[in-house]
């Protein structure tokens, strides 16, 4: 997957993190996206040095799970760290 694909998946990744979480989430929804692009390599990496499943390509379900649930984190670490209550 190349760099561009990085990003909207993150982006992606990182608006349905932010619509799972709610308003436990910190920040606003530019904020939120970033953390989004954060959150999928983070996911990507706990994916492959824990699971042994890494992201593959932009169209597996693998992929967007990974994404989503390693923006979820980051977002959910964010919102705690930032003293979001």
């Amino acid at each position: 997957m190349g760099f561009l694909g990085w990003i909207v998946l993150g982006l992606i990744a990182g608006a349905i993190a932010k619509a799972i979480l709610g308003d436990r989430a910190a920040g606003g929804w530019l904020g939120s996206l970033i953390v989004g692009i954060i959150g999928a390599a983070v996911g990507g990496w706990i994916g492959s040095a824990v699971f042994h499943v890494g992201l593959e390509n932009f169209w597996s379900l693998q992929t967007w799970i990974i994404a989503i649930l390693g923006s979820v984190l980051v977002l959910f670490i964010y919102g705690a760290l930032s003293g979001k209550r």
